[in-house]
């Protein structure tokens, strides 16, 4: 067993689901959350437990420490989860800067570019010699259903993961191997953040079903009802623009379909059968509104920021740029001013070279 003192920060859908996922694993976690927050999880702490459930079984899971004390869930952590959402990275990584010590690995997920962002703001507040990963998605497909309550629908079976800087990604990799069964590696973290699965279909999907939603309150399956067809064709415009943006930095991203396969998440086929052949994606509602994480996280934390970089490097973006307009319509937490850009990340005006070098190296020297 791995004998790594982990810490998982966050206490959302991702959050409580990995912290008692790991526990009934065998590992020590502690659960944190940030002082503003610690409402969500004064439950867990009365008793440090929560219902890990799935769709056949349910368990009462002990949790070593739940705390809103980011100094003692932090100083003495060798791998930090971080469990939020993407617009939350930002303020994360100010609040936790001053805790974080040499040597510590912290893991975003996902992450779609957020390791840039740490990285940029660690190294503004002078912390140094720490590793910066992200994943691809979330290692499960999951739900916050009660205060203190996770259901898990299914596993992540390929987990991918970036590192920054690269050159340290084996040891990365080795250190939490043996926390996620089936993780993979990327070539570096720009690679795993192109390779996020939540920006290539919740746009689209949320958008082109926007009626629906309203008009139900999210009651259907979002996946098996509402990506049909026509939606199918937007995301798979949409998909061809991010795999043109990697190709001109030297990767060879997967189709979202087979990203989806093999993440165990669906069967093998185009899209619309990987999808609505999917045991586990089948099984989840829409969301209750169209303002909701996959518009105000997917667009300006995902889409958008893909395509800036396209347009640093000369791709042209349409379908992206297009469902950032009519987001920005819907929502006002979706706009090109309020997206993670090229500076946020530390990476603007970046010529490809340089850029490569310094998602390697961690310099820009």
């Amino acid at each position: 067993m791995n004998k790594n003192k982990i810490t998982v920060l966050g206490s959302g859908n991702t959050g409580i689901s990995t912290a008692a996922k790991l526990s009934h694993d065998g590992f020590d976690i502690i659960l944190a959350e940030i002082p503003e927050f610690e409402s969500s999880i004064l439950d867990i702490k009365e008793n440090k437990t929560i219902l890990l459930k799935n769709k056949s079984t349910e368990v009462k899971i002990s949790i070593k420490d739940v705390t809103s004390d980011l100094k003692l869930s932090l100083k003495d952590a060798d791998i930090i989860l971080i469990a939020a959402p993407a617009y939350a990275h930002k303020n994360l990584a100010e609040k936790c800067a001053p805790y974080l010590n040499s040597d510590q690995i912290i893991v975003l997920m996902p992450g779609t570019l957020g390791s840039l962002e740490w990285a940029k703001i660690l190294s503004e507040n002078n912390v140094h010699n720490i590793s910066i990963a992200e994943t691809d998605t979330s290692p499960y497909v999951c739900r916050k259903t009660n205060k203190n309550e996770a259901t898990i629908f299914g596993t992540v079976s390929q987990l991918g993961l970036g590192v920054f800087p690269s050159i340290n990604t084996k040891s990365v990799y080795n250190s939490i191997k043996d926390i996620f069964p089936g993780l993979i590696s990327y070539q570096d973290v720009i690679e795993c953040g192109l390779s996020s699965i939540n920006p290539v279909i919740h746009p689209a999907g949320v958008i082109m079903n926007a009626g629906r939603i309203e008009r139900s309150k999210g009651e259907f399956y979002f996946y098996e009802e509402g990506v049909t067809p026509s939606v199918v064709s937007v995301i798979n415009s949409l998909d061809k623009e991010r795999i043109s943006i990697g190709k001109s930095l030297g990767y060879e991203l997967q189709p979202i379909e087979k990203a989806i396969h093999q993440s165990g998440l669906g069967p093998k086929g185009n899209l619309w059968s990987s999808i609505n052949g999917s045991e586990i994606l089948t099984q989840l509602k829409a969301p209750i509104t169209v303002k909701n994480r996959w518009i105000s996280e997917d667009i300006p934390y995902g889409i958008a920021t893909w395509s800036m970089l396209g347009n640093q490097i000369g791709i042209e973006t349409p379908v992206m740029q297009s469902l950032t307009n009519i987001g920005s319509i819907i929502s006002s937490d979706v706009s090109w001013e309020k997206s993670r850009n090229l500076s946020d990340l530390g990476i603007e005006k970046m010529a490809i070279d340089n850029l490569k070098k310094y998602i390697k190296t961690g310099s820009k020297q």
